[in-house]
């Protein structure tokens, strides 16, 4: 009998995936999908990228190297010497994508059955990450009512056990745009320093901090340079989502050394991508300042109009482009569906990512959902004004 693996079995589905064929099946009824359930920015990439792919003069598109284009990863030592992380170029190993990075990461660092702590609500696919590894990931949750914020340190002390290998961020935070502070981002690096762990430092939403203090990476902090492995990536910050170009950045020679060898067996990551991504480094200050402006200005309208419907509460993110909102319904994953299934307005509707699949502890997130502010002002108010109605009508809403 042919039979599948556990791990296929195991593994989970997208919780932001998962429901596209009911919005294909909506639009086919002819009903506009407004989707807020993915970080699909509609900002248009740097023209410098888009030129670096057309007038490029390649006559054969060769296997780059292993470890990325060496002009490509020098660019980046100057992209990252000016926010104050001093790397050179083999520091810095580029992949495909952020998720081949982290997973690269895990690979290189842990064990079958080590433990990596981890704050939830986070990127669902860190679970996918940590099965395919074979890695147990120890949630610490943290709430909607303080805004995601770090818990108490003593919370983290209290998960270590001599399985645990590191502490994995995200900063500012996917799903929930939480914005660590450095104080906070400090005193975790004391513990990683105290207990001898990694720290696996996902930054793809650096470019969106929406306060007056920079961004602090854990890159930062003196006398931690073996500990930290730095997730980043060209998608986000360069709308350049389907380039699928990431890098991993780290001081520990012996873990690049690691990292240098998974990256041969894969051989390599995209060559016209990385062309993309090089170019990209040439985009000017005032391309990142627009962007920012738009996604504070889409942000305050998502938040004000959340917190104007009854029922929701839904703290405002201070980085990145997503908004965790509590609902007042039985189950998000149900209404999710009936959404795309039963309720239109206007012959509209509205697409969200249920949160449930962004924890690990069973039972946490059931009437949450994240929602990604990437639409346009106008598209905004419209899927506003259809969840506002959609709450209304909602069988399961629990609030009378």
């Amino acid at each position: 009998m042919l039979t599948l693996s556990n791990k296929a079995n195991r593994m989970p589905a997208s919780p932001i995936r998962k429901l596209v064929p009911y919005a294909d099946a909506a639009k086919k009824r002819g009903v506009k999908v407004y989707h807020l359930n993915i970080g699909q920015p509609d900002i248009a990439s740097p023209v410098e990228a888009l030129d670096a792919v057309k007038n490029n003069n390649l006559k054969l598109i060769a296997y780059p190297n292993s470890a990325g284009i060496l002009s490509f990863r020098q660019g980046l030592t100057k992209y990252y010497k000016g926010i104050g992380i001093d790397v050179d170029e083999n520091q810095i190993i580029i992949t495909n994508g952020g998720s081949e990075a982290l997973q690269i990461a895990l690979a290189v660092t842990c064990n079958p059955d080590d433990e990596v702590i981890v704050f939830e609500p986070f990127y669902t696919n860190y679970n996918s990450f940590a099965l395919q590894h074979d890695v147990i990931l120890k949630p610490i949750t943290t709430h909607i009512e303080d805004g995601f914020a770090l818990p108490p340190m003593s919370e983290v002390e209290k998960m270590i056990t001599p399985k645990t290998k590191g502490i994995l961020i995200s900063n500012p935070g996917n799903p929930t745009g939480c914005l660590y502070s450095e104080e906070a981002v400090k005193e975790l690096g004391k513990i990683a320093k105290k207990h001898q762990l990694f720290i696996y430092t996902d930054e793809v939403y650096r470019e969106f901090c929406y306060t007056e203090k920079p961004h602090y990476s854990c890159m930062h902090i003196k006398g931690l340079e073996d500990n930290v492995i730095l997730i980043d990536s060209v998608s986000k910050r360069y709308s350049l989502c389907g380039a699928r170009i990431g890098y991993l950045v780290s001081k520990n020679a012996e873990v690049m050394k690691g990292v240098l060898r998974y990256a041969q067996a894969r051989l390599c990551a995209s060559a016209y991508g990385q062309i993309a991504g090089e170019g990209a480094l040439d985009a000017p200050a005032s391309y990142f300042k627009a962007v920012k402006d738009e996604y504070i200005h889409r942000r305050d309208i998502l938040i004000d109009g959340l917190n104007k419907i009854e029922g929701i509460i839904c703290p405002k993110p201070m980085g990145a482009f997503y908004a965790v909102a509590q609902l007042p319904v039985d189950d998000s994953d149900k209404f999710a569906k009936w959404l795309l299934e039963e309720f239109e307005y206007e012959k509209q509707t509205v697409m969200v990512a249920p949160l449930a699949g962004f924890y690990a502890t069973k039972g946490l997130g059931t009437n949450q959902v994240r929602i990604a502010y990437v639409l346009k002002e106008e598209d905004l108010k419209a899927a506003l004004k259809c969840l506002e109605i959609a709450l209304k009508q909602y069988p399961g809403r629990t609030i009378k």
